[in-house]
């Protein structure tokens, strides 16, 4: 087992990483204010590691109280988090229960945000399930609901007291979810880790494969990456870099996500997408070479990730990132690259270039 910290003094909370975790209930009880927790899955996860976990759970003492919601990206609403709610009150859940979330992104953003609402806030663990949870949206405490407007733009920051990553689930996750995962890990490489972008393009074909080994280290370097940053700004506030840094692709990949209706793509495809954007822009404004491109395109195609955008239109992109979450004072801040390894917010690029850049990496 892998073992990281996320820094944050008193909220601190420890990464655990390896084969066979869901079964530890013994490394969860000591999280516990009490031994009570209402576990929040969905229809694909649970049939598959429910049993395992409450048995864990049970074998030291804890109840659990599971809410099982539909599966998807489409189910990341207001609707799913009243029926949250729902069970909570029905079953007596207090202030001391803990909310834990067994799945992927869109269930940890559901059980997360419903564990900062409700009674005004209870205790939250994360047990991420697919590649993109585990390196990405489990750590660093960003929870929230979709709006037909914009993704995940009704949420809070609650920070969970353990984030447990067991990586045999990802034995049985489908390819196209390990690849949408992969564009995370990619994008650590890209915006702040030169070194393990050369390790992924060496590593790649063992990552699809399912190396056990080879995934440990991707999700542990991934994690500690995102734990350094978060720790040093976990609000998103900084000036310039900080937290926003980790949001390369995103921007132009939530206009994706939105405009097509959540669930056409998976995030992590719409991620790729919108980095190759951003990679782009990052050319034209002189920073990156064709070489970079060239190299950043290769690395996201051999993960099995996509590379063109949807064809919505360059002004239809721009009216959907409009409502991005890093916009300030109506300028729209882009995350771009001013080499590979080394990323920047931007609010300076011309619009016509945007377009560009937007209108070079569309689907035909």
């Amino acid at each position: 087992m892998r073992r990281l910290n996320l820094a944050l003094g008193e909220r601190s909370y420890p990464i655990l990483i390896g084969g066979g975790l869901l079964s530890r209930g013994d490394l969860i009880l000591p999280f516990l204010r009490t031994p009570r927790i209402a576990l929040v899955s969905n229809t694909a996860v649970a049939p598959l590691y429910l049993d395992v976990v409450v048995k864990a759970l049970e074998g030291v003492g804890v109840g659990v109280t599971p809410i099982i919601l539909p599966d998807g990206e489409a189910y990341k609403t207001w609707e799913s988090l009243n029926l949250i709610y729902d069970a909570l009150l029905a079953n007596r859940c207090d202030r001391s229960t803990t909310i834990m979330a067994l799945g992927g992104g869109v269930i940890g953003d559901l059980a997360g945000f419903a564990a900062a609402t409700y009674q005004r806030g209870v205790p939250f663990i994360q047990m991420p399930t697919t590649l993109l949870s585990q390196v990405d949206s489990s750590v660093g405490g960003k929870t929230g609901i979709n709006h037909p407007r914009g993704k995940n733009m009704v949420g809070a920051f609650w920070q969970p007291k353990l984030v447990l990553a067991d990586t045999d689930t990802l034995k049985t996750l489908p390819d196209r979810e390990l690849s949408a995962g992969m564009a995370e890990v990619i994008k650590y490489g890209l915006i702040r880790d030169l070194p393990f972008l050369s390790w992924l393009e060496a590593a790649m074909d063992g990552l699809l494969a399912r190396d056990g080994d080879l995934l440990a280290h991707a999700i542990e370097r991934s994690c500690a990456n995102k734990a350094e940053v978060v720790a040093a700004d976990e609000y998103e506030t900084a000036a310039a870099g900080g937290r926003a840094l980790l949001n390369l692709g995103h921007t132009f990949g939530h206009a994706i996500e939105t405009g097509m209706g959540y669930g056409e793509w998976l995030h992590g495809e719409a991620v790729s997408a919108g980095m190759m954007m951003a990679v782009e822009l990052s050319r034209r404004l002189g920073w990156l070479s064709g070489a970079d491109v060239d190299r950043v395109r290769a690395v996201l195609q051999r993960a099995g990730l996509p590379v063109k955008g949807a064809s919505l239109g360059a002004e239809r992109y721009l009216e959907l990132m409009s409502h991005d979450k890093k916009v300030i004072a109506g300028s729209l801040r882009l995350v771009l690259l001013k080499a590979l390894g080394d990323a920047v917010t931007y609010a300076d690029a011309p619009r016509e270039d945007i377009v560009a850049a937007i209108e070079a990496c569309c689907r035909e």
